[in-house]
């Protein structure tokens, strides 16, 4: 598929630096009035001076471009505006249905308040913000609020209703709010309530047995259980006695005191989940009791541990696969080669490691969709997705998912597929992720559109300085920036790797290559130069395993450290399982099942994942199937 040509691109993004600068010159941009994305450069010029922009002006800009993204979008920033104006006649002319956000939903409210238009179903809507949920809203929502209760609409009864959520949520500061609204006889006790969510305080073993006491206590013990497991596992027994609780209520806490306890595999872990009640336990605290036992390397414990799961998390690629491990460990071959051949069908990280125990070829079934030339057609010709590529190109992230969106709104799931493959020619590299719906068995297996390949000619040259595998660096760059050179994380790592800066300089030093400072990161052969000889670097430093390099990558040295100094010599498999945080262990899994099917792309076939994992590049390689019947994801994301 062909990119769209714009020669007038590099302009407009002058248009639009100068506009945000406050240098805009319509008549100095007179030949950019016809371009599609002018409404934007207007856009950028109301927004720098929205405290300023008569009322004319801005109404004549929303009427001009009534129903399309730019209009919306200004408009919530305009609606915002004339609410710190207290201009509500103008407030009630802009307003549309459809405008989302709490804020502004509150604004509305007052502004009908403020007009004589409160009627109808006004206390209705109040309402039903007011029970959304007990986080803390918008300063915003307190006038409406407070002429909700003039007008006799926020009952005790309901303001009770908002507490008891503020207290599932944590929220004692909420429930303080919450508090001064009630009858004079409610607030002594409602204030002692949300005292207890700050601290646990013995003024409670005095309270009336009630619901709302135990759900108060038990809370309150929750949270205290995430910050010192310790005290709270030694206080519940005194409030379960005073208050009555219920197993639920038991279990609330008794589920903190445990996560946050096997969170940092501390001594009593294995004790205190056992001390939680069947009842409270959920996919999560299944997920670390296996962890437990692996960290033990008790393998009776971790296949007990999965048989506890219920039914659709235990069939999950996953534990399908460490059912059949532990089972093998347990001498039970039957049951882990048939769970090894359930788990074998997918094309994940666990999926591909059944398949290395069962030294069978890797499941991947690819689907690449013929769409009609009419349809290709119609789908690059939407005038909403042309601009959302451009601004995408533009480095305008916000405005071309807003212009996307409005497409997205027209086109049937086929024509989403032909507009994620046109944005991916023209660059915008995060639609692989965004555009597609992973919950889809078929978009899943579109491995063209979600493993975009790059740069390839330079990773392979890398890798062979390094001594790495090409199809590690793709995977890296994939899971880290989705092949956008451009990319910047909010930690200021840069590009392709997502180098940062201090990183970078400091192995150019080391290679002895000048450092361009941090924006020759953007540059793509820069980027997988360091990038790969960080990698490089990070395997010398971990004994040539990639799994503990990847880890290191993600988390940073401290972290890796640790994990290696509690669980030395643990196979790989387990070892990244029982790492503690999430976002790493699923981190070092997608990367290396990503390398696998970057193996693919690159060269039709793909080493074990168990030499992988083990840093040997030279292994037998392993040819790709497609069983019957069988569609099976890649790693999500």
């Amino acid at each position: 598929m062909q990119p769209l040509a714009d020669p007038r691109l590099p302009r407009v993004g002058e248009a639009i630096d100068a506009a945000r600068a406050g240098r805009f010159d319509a008549s100095a941009y007179g030949d950019l009035a016809d371009h599609p994305l002018y409404p934007w450069i207007e856009y950028a010029s109301l927004a720098r001076d929205l405290d300023t922009v008569p009322r004319d002006r801005a109404e004549a800009f929303l009427a001009r471009h009534e129903g399309r993204p730019v209009a919306e979008t200004f408009r919530k920033a305009w609606l915002a505006q004339l609410a710190r104006r207290e201009d509500w006649p103008a407030f009630n002319a802009a307003w549309r249905d459809g405008v989302d956000g709490t804020a502004l939903a509150c604004q509305r409210l007052q502004a009908e308040q403020a007009t004589g238009q409160a009627s109808g179903d006004w206390n209705a809507r109040a309402q039903a913000i007011w029970t959304r949920s007990g986080e803390s809203l918008p300063d915003a929502c307190d006038p409406p609020f407070a002429a909700l209760a003039a007008r006799g609409g926020l009952t005790p009864e309901l303001r009770w209703q908002r507490f008891d959520l503020a207290a599932e949520a944590w929220q004692p500061g909420v429930m303080r709010s919450i508090a001064r609204g009630l009858p004079a006889e409610q607030q002594a006790l409602a204030n002692d309530y949300a005292a207890f969510l700050d601290a646990p305080h013995p003024r409670a073993l005095s309270w009336p047995k009630t619901a709302r006491s135990r759900l108060v206590a038990s809370q309150g013990l929750a949270r205290l259980g995430k910050a010192d497991p310790d005290a709270a596992e030694a206080q519940l027994p005194q409030y379960a006695r005073a208050l009555d609780f219920s197993e639920a209520d038991r279990g609330r806490v008794l589920y903190q005191v445990a996560l946050w306890t096997v969170a940092s595999y501390l001594p009593d872990s294995a004790r205190r989940l056992a001390a939680v009640p069947a009842a409270s336990y959920d996919p999560r605290l299944h997920e670390w009791r296996v962890r437990e036992a692996m960290s033990r390397s008790d393998w009776p414990a971790a296949l007990a541990a999965v048989r506890k799961m219920g039914d659709a998390q235990r069939n999950e690629s996953r534990w399908q696969y460490f059912e059949a491990r532990l089972a093998e460990k347990a001498g039970d071959a039957a049951a882990a080669k048939r769970l090894y051949g359930l788990a074998a069908g997918n094309s994940d990280f666990h999926g591909f490691l059944a398949a290395d125990r069962l030294q069978q070829p890797y499941t991947l079934c690819p689907w690449q969709p013929d769409a009609p030339a009419a349809t290709v057609a119609r789908v690059t010709g939407d005038d909403a997705l042309r601009r959302a590529v451009l601004l995408a190109r533009l480095e305008q992230p916000g405005w071309a998912a807003a212009e996307w969106k409005d497409a997205r709104s027209r086109f049937s799931d086929a024509e989403r597929l032909v507009a994620v493959d046109y944005a991916l020619a023209n660059g915008w590299f995060d639609r692989a992720v965004f555009g597609l719906d992973l919950k889809n068995e078929d978009e899943r297996r579109l491995y063209d559109l979600r493993f975009p390949l790059h740069h390839d000619a330079t990773l392979r040259r890398e890798a062979a300085k390094n001594r790495l595998d090409p199809a590690w660096i793709a995977a890296e760059i994939r899971a880290e920036s989705t092949f956008n050179p451009r990319a910047r994380s909010p930690a200021n790592a840069l590009g392709l790797m997502q180098i940062l800066p201090g990183t970078g300089a400091s192995v150019a030093a080391r290679l002895g290559l000048p450092w361009g400072g941090a924006q020759s990161l953007y540059d793509a052969d820069t980027n997988i130069i360091l990038g790969s000889a960080y990698l490089r670097q990070m395997m010398d430093e971990n004994g040539g395993q990639p799994y503990f390099a990847i880890a290191g990558y993600n988390a940073g040295p401290t972290p890796l450290l640790r994990w290696r100094t509690q669980r030395p010599g643990m196979d790989p498999d387990f070892w990244i399982e029982t790492v503690s945080y999430r976002e790493t262990r699923e981190y070092v899994a997608r990367v290396l099942a990503f390398s696998v099917i970057y193996d693919w792309k690159l060269d039709g076939d793909a080493l074990t994942l168990g030499d992988r994992m083990r840093g040997r590049v030279d292994g037998p390689r392993k040819h790709f199937v497609c069983d019957a019947g069988t569609h099976a994801p890649a790693e999500a994301g």
